[in-house]
């Protein structure tokens, strides 16, 4: 088992919409090939230091992600967490002057008529993962690995990134079965890769179908440094445990929404280790229980402590509860909001889908 080499890379720091020019973008040292060089890679800037604080609006937020995914691979994680409020709008594929991004849009209103939908959820991972393979393009396209849970997702990947230098690498999918691969690696110019198709009658393409092999587990593509797992379920982290014992500590395994703290049962007691201890949370912001603590948020930004924070009718959001280690229980979250004095008229018309929404307005 190799471990995390130490080869440092630089890159510019990226807006959260900015386009990539290769031409002035970054040089690659000359170095040894290795089994991995994700160490110390500087693709998110200087790694935060300072007090746990609150990201004040997407741009922030993208900014600390990177920080905090910096110093876990300097500090040689290769399993790593990151999640993002529900449905979280990062407004990737819907670029927009005029616009200004805060994180009322990483926390929207589910009671509004905008209120979240399957195609919202899917496009809110696509765009995570996007900022991700966007953030490790200096490893190259075929070092970069995007997993998707099915062929159909993979596919719509596929066709969005397909004309993005920056968004360059394999894109597969666990189960391949749901649609038929396309394959391969999502480059400028392929037209997501869709391929003119012949004429064939309904016996042909049922041969075709069987003649792609989709049997057998699924594997990481060869050379694969980097392997982003967009939103898994419970199905798709039997796959991601084997995955991790096959490939080792040196390919970094980073999971993209996984939610894991929603699991109550795992596959084995050797799975809920992997994926309760051997996984470290690295960056995440969400909604704390809303039946323990009303209007709050619980943040996390490696190596910092877990922090619980609510936001009041009139004001900037205050952190009431700071604890090291595992996130906070409903229990300890029950406890620090009662310890907090809220007014009589806060209690009465505070309305928890406004009081998210408008976090940092």
């Amino acid at each position: 088992m190799n471990s995390i080499s130490l080869v440092a890379v630089s890159i510019w720091t990226l807006g959260l919409l900015s386009t990539v020019k290769p031409s002035s973008a970054f040089k690659l040292p000359a170095v040894a090939t290795t089994s991995t060089r994700l160490s110390r890679i500087n693709v998110f800037g200087e790694a935060e230091t300072k007090e746990p604080q609150l990201p004040k609006d997407v741009k922030d937020a993208i900014s600390k992600c990177r920080g905090a995914v910096q110093k876990g691979l300097e500090d040689r994680l290769s399993r790593m967490d990151v999640e993002m409020p529900v449905g979280a709008d990062f407004g990737v594929e819907k670029k927009s002057k005029n616009k200004k991004r805060n994180l009322a849009s990483l926390t929207q209103d589910e009671s509004s008529e905008s209120s979240l939908t399957m195609e919202k959820l899917d496009t809110s991972n696509r765009e995570l993962a996007r900022l991700f393979v966007e953030m490790f393009q200096p490893l190259g396209a075929s070092h970069i690995c995007t997993v998707f849970n099915d062929e159909y997702l993979a596919g719509q990947a596929r066709e969005i990134w397909a004309n993005d230098i920056s968004a360059e690498c394999n894109i597969v999918a666990i189960d391949r079965k749901g649609k038929r691969s396309r394959g391969g690696i999502a480059k400028v110019g392929n037209k997501g890769l869709k391929k003119k198709k012949k004429s064939m009658g309904f016996a042909a393409k049922i041969a075709s179908e069987l003649e792609e092999d989709v049997s057998g587990p699924f594997n990481l593509p060869k050379d694969t440094e980097v392997a982003l797992f967009v939103a898994p379920g419970p199905k798709e982290l039997i796959a991601i445990e084997r995955i991790c014992n096959e490939v080792g500590m040196g390919t970094c395994i980073i999971l993209l929404n996984a939610r894991l703290s929603y699991f109550e049962k795992f596959a084995s007691d050797d799975a809920r280790k992997l994926f309760t201890e051997d996984f470290q949370t690295v960056w995440s912001l969400t909604a704390a229980p809303q039946e323990d603590a009303p209007g709050c948020l619980m943040h996390r930004a490696y190596p910092g402590s877990w922090i619980l924070a609510r936001k009041p009718t009139v004001g900037t959001p205050k952190t009431i509860s700071l604890k090291d280690g595992a996130r906070f229980t409903a229990d300890e979250c029950r406890e620090a909001y009662d310890k907090i004095e809220i007014s009589d008229l806060e209690k009465g018309t505070e309305k928890l889908a406004e009081n998210v929404a408008n976090w940092f307005k």
